[in-house]
């Protein structure tokens, strides 16, 4: 077994790396491929989280070897590469959000900071703070003013008084005297970062960036000054976005909150268009098309319109543990892959599973992407810190599995309906108006059709016409096989006892034929002792006097010994005879 196979993925799939100990820890929002150097070779850009409280480092590999480090003063919280100028050769730069500042890399080298514009101050805890500063106030009056400023105000308290208000009583006196001469200030931080295109939708052409802040802010920053271009308020932090379009034209952001909602916002709106209110909250955000698929923390995957509507959703076989857009221009493809907590990850188009990656441990991070000179690349950093390289073959090809439950792929295909005629619409309006008198007379001919087919029935079972006996007595089932071109036939007459255990004796049968047309060999034959369950073929030879070319029904009937009436009637369609014989 190869070892493509063995991934479980049917062979789609070509493991071009695998590095278990690369010691790579990051998330999907923190990962990005970029042609760095101008040579038409993407590179891999992470922003590694080291161990949480250290180690913090911007990571470049190219192939499978690392080319660059470069150490991050906080934990990134999103990475993208950006093109900010019109510079040949035509290079990107690679922004980091990390804490209150985005670091901006060009050439793999520092460039530019960027740092979020301070809060407004509580005017009450400045007041206090400054009487802290003069010797007016102890600690202890202190801690019992900002708990009453902290209750009551609508600008909410620094991390330095949030922080003074969390220590134990023989702290408090070492921190007021380490930070009361030192001004107040209150910092927001970014919580997600996306890129958004200046006036062009080229792949080369000028982005904006746009960030989202933990104090509910989502902004739009110019690439080339680091001003603030546009500024949007949403209900809820925001912990992840999607962006479209262009700044110059017409844009929109998705983006999901932390309150378990995601909200759209358009091109010169400073409050959301749309709002989808999800059953549970939002851990995968991506776009595919005019669609949004959102992965939830119910193990569920749902599709969306771009104003909101919901289209589908399925239940996933574990939880969600990172989501990416796999986009394949060359081939038509967009599908969405997801990383699932049993070490899988799952490719859809819409609901449909196209197909299933098996993993040696849990995915904590996708891109998909051209990398080095290879376009279809897949590239996954796992829980332990391992790295996987995949490239898609060329002769893949995703057939949608639908093994959801519900209605087939088929249902949901649109008719090609015809458009509404002026008889329809006459019709429409008949039915509209006699509506009473119509249902009248459909019930009217339907009870006559039912009384014709009721009396046919009551007249063959007087007349014993059914190939099957009404006798409680005798019950008996008949059928006949013709055989033979002419002008002799073969005519097998099969004759079964349907009674559970009683047999049947002195019966006999009698054919009435036209004797211009046909001559029957015997035309009166005494049928043996009927067993119950057997079949008995009773035979005999027709002959066809006639070479007019015609036909006749020859009426067969069973009869019992002691009784006048057939007990079974058989009318037996006779084939025209290719011809006499003759002599």
């Amino acid at each position: 077994m190869s070892s493509a196979d063995s991934s479980g993925d049917g062979g789609k799939w070509l493991d071009a790396h695998y590095d278990p100990v690369a010691g790579l820890y990051t998330f999907s929002s923190c990962i990005d491929l970029a042609d760095l150097s101008g040579d038409r070779e993407s590179r891999l850009v992470v922003g590694d989280l080291g161990t949480g409280s250290s180690g913090m480092k911007l990571k470049v590999y190219r192939g499978t070897a690392l080319i660059s480090e470069n150490s991050l003063l906080d934990l990134p919280a999103g990475l993208v590469a950006f093109f900010m100028d019109l510079h040949e050769p035509r290079i990107p730069a690679v922004a980091v959000a990390s804490g209150p500042c985005i670091y901006v890399y060009k050439n793999l080298r520092p460039y530019f900071k960027f740092t979020l514009p301070s809060l407004d101050i509580n005017p009450l805890e400045q007041d206090v703070w400054q009487q802290v500063r003069e010797g007016q106030i102890d600690p202890v009056m202190l801690k019992e003013m900002l708990e009453s400023i902290r209750k009551k105000a609508d600008i909410p308290l620094s991390v330095r008084s949030i922080r003074f208000l969390s220590l134990e009583s023989d702290e408090v006196d070492e921190f007021v005297q380490l930070y009361k001469q030192q001004p107040i200030r209150r910092q927001t931080v970014i919580t997600c970062i996306g890129t958004l295109k200046k006036s062009t939708a080229d792949e080369d052409g000028i982005s904006c960036l746009v960030i989202g802040t933990e104090n509910s802010d989502v902004f739009v920053l110019d690439p080339e000054a680091f001003t603030i271009l546009c500024k949007m308020s949403l209900p809820a932090v925001p912990t992840m976005m999607d962006v479209t379009g262009q700044f110059d034209v017409e844009f929109r952001i998705t983006v999901a909150c932390r309150n378990g909602s995601i909200y759209i916002l358009r091109r010169e709106s400073e409050k959301p268009k749309y709002c989808i209110e999800l059953s549970s909250h939002p851990v995968g955000l991506v776009r595919v098309g005019k669609n949004m698929v959102v992965g939830c923390t119910d193990e569920s995957l749902q599709g969306f319109t771009q104003k909101g509507k919901k289209l589908w959703k399925i239940i996933l076989p574990a939880p969600v543990t990172t989501m990416a857009a796999m986009d394949l221009p060359t081939r038509g493809l967009q599908a969405v892959l997801v990383g699932l907590a049993n070490c899988q990850v799952q490719l859809y188009r819409d609901k449909n599973l196209l197909s299933t990656i098996k993993t040696p441990d849990i995915v904590t991070s996708i891109c998909f992407g051209r990398y080095g000179r290879e376009d279809g690349t897949l590239i996954m950093t796992t829980k332990g810190g391992g790295l996987m390289v995949k490239i898609l073959k060329r002769t893949a090809v995703f057939d949608d599995m639908d093994s959801t439950p519900g209605p087939p792929l088929a249902q949901s295909i649109r008719l090609n309906v015809p458009k509404k005629t002026k008889l329809y619409v006459d019709q429409t309006l008949r039915e509209r108006e006699n509506g009473l008198a119509m249902h009248r007379t459909f019930h009217m001919d339907l009870s006559r059709t039912k009384l014709a087919a009721a009396r046919a029935y009551v007249k063959a079972l007087e007349s014993s016409l059914t190939p099957m006996s009404s006798s409680l007595s005798e019950p008996l089932k008949m059928n006949a096989v013709v055989q033979g071109l002419g002008p002799s036939f073969k005519l097998t007459l099969n004759v079964q006892n349907t009674a559970s255990c009683r047999p049947i004796m002195n019966l006999a049968i009698n054919f009435l034929y036209d004797d211009n047309l046909y001559r029957i060999r015997n035309p009166y034959m005494k049928i043996p002792l009927l067993v119950p369950g057997l079949i008995y073929p009773v035979e005999t030879f027709v002959e066809c006097t006639s070479n007019k070319g015609i036909s006749d029904i020859i009426k067969v009937f069973v009869l019992h010994e002691e009784k006048s009436s057939p007990l079974l009637t058989a009318h037996i369609n006779m084939p025209v005879s290719e011809g006499l014989v003759l002599s």
